[in-house]
């Protein structure tokens, strides 16, 4: 079968599909990756097909490093996302439709379901929803797009805020949207979006993310399913350079620090206070610039090595601790590591999976950046390295070592009778980590 998924974002957004993708491949499906040109190498490296989205991120936040501080409130970003996202849509169809051409199915990742539902409406393909974070109403999880609160919510509090936060999630996307579905010659959506045009039972949506971590609400349909994270496996041909590799083996493991793709608007001041907790902490670290939030100053502190970057899954084993802004990619590869966690949000899901890492016992309170001082890191650096915490993080890897999310996914697809298969369905691994409450 062909299947194309479309996923834009940052690297991040797209590896966990890319190990999707070499799932369905390996299983005898041809597969193509639509997304955004910074990911078009990292596509075709691993050999998958590549169709393009103009969908640049990186270019988004260097243009405008306040979107992301913006993106910690969803009513203050939505005029922002409004106008970029309808600046990226305008050649959403008609590159829609060149990767959707010969497609048996559609998988749509976060906001590109959308994109992923018009097409499969307009040519008739199967659609699935796919996602990293949990958006399905329920009364038992805190909608992700919101801080978590200090104290559990009433259930219906959550639900009703879940809807709130989809007319305001459609009020940003349907001015790319909108347009699209006009030039696929598709009704338009009403108001509200399009959370409402299927019913519940007939809806099939794909949680890339450890119920380890999360596990699934028993309030969702049998068509919301969590299978375990996507990892992209065999990047560990990576070659370190001579300084990682002198610097890991001389001496206790270091602290990690690093914020991926990241942008700030207050760069200087975040670095000198980075490298100011770790003087005062006496620890050694790994500093990682990544795409530019953090910056290289040139220290005579021999406990700081700085790098640009390195995959997690090779360098998160080698580390004691990963301080990091609680990406959805970023948190997976730190509990399959087993190492605990400091998080400092910069945007978005960030606070919510700083909240899980939290309440499962493997990171202290996240540090909001706003009230981020060198004492408060210091102090949040201490408390992960505790034996508690050191253990807590080890068991759970071993319950995320148990799980195999590309092939749970790929199970489900197969039972849902939209892959051609003879394999038996094997997801058992999907129940063990189920409850019925976790707040």
């Amino acid at each position: 079968m062909n299947i194309t998924i479309f996923s834009i974002g940052t690297q991040g957004d797209v590896r966990p599909f890319i190990a999707l993708g070499l799932g369905l491949q390996a299983a005898g499906h041809k597969v193509c990756i639509a997304s955004g040109k910074t990911c078009k190498d990292l596509v075709i490296n691993h050999g998958l097909r590549y169709a393009p989205l103009t969908a640049d991120f990186f270019e988004l936040m260097a243009k405008d490093p306040r979107a992301i501080q913006r993106g910690l409130n969803p009513l203050a970003l939505m005029n922002t996302a409004r106008k970029h996202l309808k600046d990226m849509g305008r050649h959403w169809a008609e590159e829609g439709l060149a990767a959707a051409k010969d497609a048996d199915l559609l998988l749509g990742n976060g906001m590109m379901a959308v994109l992923a539902n018009s097409l499969g409406e307009a040519l008739n393909i199967p659609t699935v929803e796919t996602h990293l974070q949990p958006v399905t109403p329920c009364p038992d999880i805190p909608p992700m797009m919101l801080t978590p609160p200090s104290k559990p919510r009433n259930g219906r509090v959550n639900e009703w805020l879940y809807h709130l936060l989809r007319v305001i999630t459609w009020r940003m996307l349907s001015a790319a949207y909108s347009p699209v579905r006009k030039a696929l010659q598709l009704p338009a959506l009403p108001w509200y979006g399009p959370y409402y045009q299927q019913k519940i039972e007939d809806r099939r949506i794909l949680y890339g993310y450890s119920p380890a971590l999360l596990p699934r609400s028993r309030h969702w349909p049998a068509g919301v399913q969590v299978t375990g994270n996507w990892f992209l496996n065999g990047e560990s041909q990576w070659q370190p350079s001579a300084e990682l590799e002198q610097f890991l083996a001389t001496g206790d493991k270091p602290i990690y620090i690093g914020f991926g793709s990241m942008l700030s608007d207050d760069t200087d001041n975040l670095s000198a206070l980075i490298y100011e907790a770790v003087a005062e902490s006496g620890r050694r670290a790994i500093i990682a610039t990544g795409w530019g939030g953090l910056k290289a100053k040139f220290n005579n502190n021999p406990n700081i090595l700085v790098i640009e970057a390195a995959p997690h899954d090779w360098l998160f084993p080698k580390v004691c601790v990963a301080v990091h802004h609680g990406g959805a990619g970023t948190t997976a590869a730190t509990i399959r590591a087993g190492i605990p966690s400091v998080v400092i949000p910069f945007f978005g899901d960030q606070p919510f999976w700083a909240w899980r890492l939290e309440q499962n016992g493997v990171a202290p309170k996240m540090i909001k950046r706003k009230d981020l001082t060198a004492e408060k890191l210091v102090a949040a650096i201490n408390m992960a390295c505790v034996p508690e915490m050191q253990n807590a993080a080890a068991k759970m890897a071993v319950k995320v070592a148990e799980e195999n999310g590309v092939q749970c996914a790929i199970d489900l697809l197969t039972q849902w009778g939209l892959l051609d298969s003879s394999d038996p369905v094997s997801y058992t691994h999907l129940r063990a980590h189920e409850t019925d409450s976790y707040l």
